[in-house]
């Protein structure tokens, strides 16, 4: 886990309104929920690791989404030849 908060996701976590920073802090995983309610982590930092986690993991979808349409795709043309 990430000790140092990105002063990106620190910005992106200022503008987000109470129901957003709520249902982030929601789908909160592993062992940053206990280190949040340990008080370890105040609720800005919290949320900005959260929302950079998400982002790595929605990129390394996109990543393996893109992969498998290529397969895909040389599977369908294999097939048409």
């Amino acid at each position: 886990m990430k000790d140092k908060v990105n002063p990106d996701y620190l910005d992106k976590v200022k503008q987000l309104n109470a129901d957003e920073a709520e249902r982030i802090l929601s789908r909160m995983g592993g062992k940053l929920p206990k280190r949040f309610i340990k008080e370890k982590l105040s609720q800005e930092e919290a949320l900005a690791l959260q929302l950079e986690i998400e982002d790595e993991q929605l990129q390394e979808w996109r990543d393996k989404v893109a992969k498998l349409r290529e397969e895909d795709e040389k599977r369908d043309k294999k097939k048409k030849d």
